[in-house]
C-alpha cells in the first residue's frame, strides 16, 4: 500500500485557510499568512519544502484547484500559472468531468469523478514506490485521515489566529497520533505527526 502524507499550513485555531476565499483571496482573509515562512525564510525550511514537493503523485479537492462550481471554465488552469509546483500528476476531486490538463514542469491535472476512493487507486497506480500527499483542502484531508489512509501528517503551524475559515480536524474524535518530529522558527512550527497503526 503506497505511504501518504499531507502537508498543510495551518493557524493556530485549526484553520488552513482564512474566511470569504475568492479569486482575489484564495487562501481566505488572512490566509497567505500561512505560508509566510516559504517566501520570507526559505532558506531555513528547504527540507521541509523539499518534502512537500517530492511526492510521485497528489490528490486535491476541487476547491484547492480553483473557486469555480458547477461547469468547468475550461480557461481556468488553476492558481499557480503556468509552471506549477507539483511536477508530477495531480488528481482533482470533482463532480464535473473534464479532460486532464497538461502544464509546464511535468504536472498534469486529472479529473476525477468516481470519489477519494478512486482518485486513491489512481494515484497509486501513479506513484509507483513513491509517496502520496494530500495536498488540501480541509475538506479533502480530513476525508481521507478519517479514512484512516494518512501516514504522515506534517503540519506548518504558523503564530497566527485566523478566527474562522477551513478548519482541519472536524469529525475526527480519537484520531490515533503521535509526535514524531518538531522543529520551529520564529515564523512556524513544523510538526510532524504519525498514525499509530493497530
Amino acid at each position: 500500500m503506497a505511504y501518504l502524507t499531507s502537508d498543510p499550513g495551518v493557524s493556530l485555531d485549526g484553520f488552513i485557510a482564512g474566511p470569504d476565499q475568492t479569486l482575489e483571496h484564495p487562501l481566505g482573509i488572512g490566509g497567505e499568512a500561512l505560508h509566510r515562512w516559504m517566501f520570507e525564510e526559505p532558506e531555513q525550511h528547504a527540507a521541509e519544502m523539499d518534502a512537500i514537493t517530492s511526492a510521485g503523485a497528489y490528490i486535491m479537492g476541487r476547491n484547492m484547484f480553483g473557486a469555480g462550481r458547477g461547469e468547468w471554465d475550461l480557461d481556468w488552469k488553476g492558481w499557480w500559472g503556468d509552471d506549477p509546483p507539483y511536477h508530477g500528476p495531480v488528481f482533482v476531486l470533482t463532480h464535473h468531468e473534464r479532460q486532464p490538463v497538461e502544464m509546464q514542469g511535468g504536472t498534469t491535472f486529472h479529473f476525477v469523478t468516481g470519489g477519494p476512493e478512486e482518485a486513491l487507486r489512481l494515484a497509486t497506480d501513479a506513484a509507483g514506490d513513491r509517496t502520496i500527499s494530500i495536498a488540501g483542502g480541509a475538506s479533502t484531508i480530513n476525508q481521507f485521515l478519517r479514512a484512516g489512509h494518512i501516514d504522515e501528517l506534517r503540519l506548518h503551524v504558523a503564530p497566527i489566529v485566523l478566527g474562522s475559515g477551513e478548519a482541519i480536524f472536524t469529525d475526527l474524535k480519537g484520531l490515533p497520533l503521535e509526535v514524531a518530529s518538531t522543529r520551529s522558527t520564529s515564523l512556524v512550527a513544523h510538526l510532524t505527526l504519525k498514525r499509530v497503526r493497530g
